[in-house]
């Protein structure tokens, strides 16, 4: 049997979108509570009955959004000198997709009703 699973986080961080033009309300700094949702993808082991354990996930994603990008200018991060919902989703999964096993998307909201998916190249 092949599933997808999904674990939600979250982090607060400050941004500010340099290539729109200057009236544009994403060019002034703000601040959002993103949703980060990690969805992978595999085979169901017969034995344990799961395919992955979500404690697994957690303990990639959270060191991950704890360090970088918590309560952080986003814009200073190594690499988000433009961070977007796709150039944020793409810069996770970079970090993820060679740790994570089975990793299949990163969805990113910055308010309740956006939201970005991103399944790689």
């Amino acid at each position: 049997m092949r599933v997808q699973l999904s674990k939600d986080f979250s982090f607060e961080a400050a941004h500010r979108l340099p290539h729109v033009p200057a009236d544009h309300k994403c060019a002034r700094l703000h601040g959002h509570s993103f949703k980060v949702v990690i969805t992978v993808e595999g085979e169901v082991d017969s034995h344990t009955g799961w395919f992955i354990d979500y404690g697994d996930i957690s303990s990639f994603v959270k060191p991950l959004l704890d360090q970088f990008l918590d309560h952080r200018y986003l814009n200073e991060v190594d690499g988000l000198a433009n961070p977007t919902s796709e150039n944020i989703a793409e810069w996770i999964w970079n970090r993820l997709i060679h740790e994570l096993t089975g990793l299949k998307r990163v969805t990113i909201a910055e308010t309740c009703t956006t939201a970005c998916h991103y399944e790689g190249n």
